[in-house]
């Protein structure tokens, strides 16, 4: 890393997430880093923005939640016309550990 180089920026997880500002191609590594993030932020339900289009983003983020691990079910958010999805998160799991014993 250079000087100049101030690293990674870390980005506020949020309620939801606009996909425009990424390249295509990573847009699925986006989305799956983005639900494990808000799982851990505590969100229930989060905003995928892909815009409209062709589809070809809407279709790929689909497959990619279809039969995730984190996600509880989706569906298209019926205001934004296909442009975005709406996901449903699992709840975070907790720490099931009973007490060390006292004496």
């Amino acid at each position: 890393m250079h000087e100049d180089d101030p690293g990674p920026v870390e980005i506020p997880i949020e309620e939801a997430i606009d996909l425009h500002a990424f390249q295509p191609r990573d847009v699925v590594a986006v989305v799956d880093d983005y639900l494990h993030a808000a799982q851990e932020a505590g969100f229930a339900v989060v905003r995928l923005i892909h815009g409209r289009g062709k589809g070809v983003q809407r279709a790929a983020i689909h497959r990619l939640l279809n039969g995730h691990d984190l996600v509880l079910s989706f569906w298209d958010a019926p205001e934004a016309h296909l442009g975005a999805t709406l996901v449903r998160l699992k709840p975070r799991a907790t720490d099931c550990r009973e007490p060390a014993p006292s004496h």
